[in-house]
């Protein structure tokens, strides 16, 4: 089925990062007959999806997302000029602005992966959406919101970050935040496939997400 399909997969691997994420030794193959780990992991930590009840827009959690809304036609919008605290808005769309269709997402390509080694820039100088943005996307009936950055709002206003979750949430957009390889995408359109880990009564988890070209 995807022999002849390009399959790029834009999900940050999970390091040793204490307390956000932390893998222990649990088993060995010398003293138990298998390896095995024992991992600690923050929900919204690298690649990961939104729910709403993480800003308790509504009592649904992750495991409650319906499995249809995973998958995804979406459009790239190249950002990759962008510079640090900048806004997105719907100027930034060119082209997909009159060509997005209800049910259709949006990826922002900004490189801001580049820094997820460096928290200074991927977390405090995070480029982000827009109110005007995300209330354009709710309007439009967008489905999905990819972006690099660990947000998509700033991480240090907790009134923007609020309100920019809450406008998109309300409104069925999925979230997915700290995306990778998005300049390995060489089609203007691809489908996504983002399958977040099954947590019950989970505020977000982590996520394995790939386009499809």
């Amino acid at each position: 089925m995807f022999r002849k399909r390009k399959i790029i997969d834009l999900t940050l691997p999970l390091k040793n990062n204490p307390p956000k994420f932390l893998k222990k030794e649990d088993k060995t193959i010398e003293k138990d007959g298998w390896n095995a780990s024992m991992l600690h992991i923050y929900s919204h930590y690298g690649t990961h999806m939104d729910a709403p009840v993480h800003f308790n827009v509504s009592n649904q959690s992750i495991d409650q997302l319906k499995t249809q809304q995973f998958i995804v036609n979406c459009y790239i919008v190249r950002l990759e000029t962008i510079q640090p605290h900048a806004l997105i808005t719907t100027n930034d769309l060119g082209p997909v602005k009159k060509k997005i269709k209800p049910g259709q997402g949006i990826l922002f390509h900004t490189g801001w992966s580049k820094y997820a080694e460096n928290p200074g820039m991927y977390r405090d100088q995070l480029p982000r959406i827009s109110q005007e943005l995300a209330q354009w996307c709710a309007r439009k009936k967008v489905s999905f919101i990819g972006v690099e950055p660990p947000s998509v709002a700033d991480v240090n206003n907790i009134k923007e970050l609020t309100e920019i979750h809450t406008i998109l949430l309300r409104h069925n957009i999925i979230i997915v935040e700290g995306l990778t390889n998005l300049e390995k995408i060489s089609k203007k359109r691809v489908q996504i496939i983002a399958l977040p880990l099954k947590i019950q009564e989970g505020d977000g988890a982590p996520a394995r997400v790939i386009a499809i070209e």
